[in-house]
């Protein structure tokens, strides 16, 4: 008998680990939506539409699907557009900088 409780106390486990890792993306990604928002802001400020227009333009292109993906409840997906969004941001930024410092030389 105590072998069978341990195999419904695991069962149990898992099937409660697994009910919380499916209830994450249920819920739709704000802060990984904002966050993308405000890196391409700060990489349009720092005159990426100028000095890296294709990183920008990538970076926005990643914003508009996750907005797609989000409308259409496909959270996991939408998180992970909106993740690389802020990335390609971030290297837009990272260019413009890099860009703007080697032509002040």
């Amino acid at each position: 008998m105590p072998a069978t409780r341990s195999i419904i106390f695991t069962f149990s486990a898992l099937v409660l680990t697994l009910l919380a890792a499916t209830a994450c993306e249920t819920a739709p990604p704000v802060q990984e939506m904002s966050d993308a928002r405000q890196a391409i802001a700060v990489a349009r400020e720092a005159g990426a539409a100028d000095l890296a227009a294709v990183e920008l333009a990538e970076a926005e292109k990643y914003l508009q699907s996750a907005e797609k993906k989000l409308n259409d409840q496909a959270y996991r997906e939408a998180r992970n557009d909106a993740l690389e969004a802020k990335a390609r941001a971030l290297n837009a930024l990272k260019a413009s900088e890099t860009s703007r410092d080697s032509g002040a030389d």
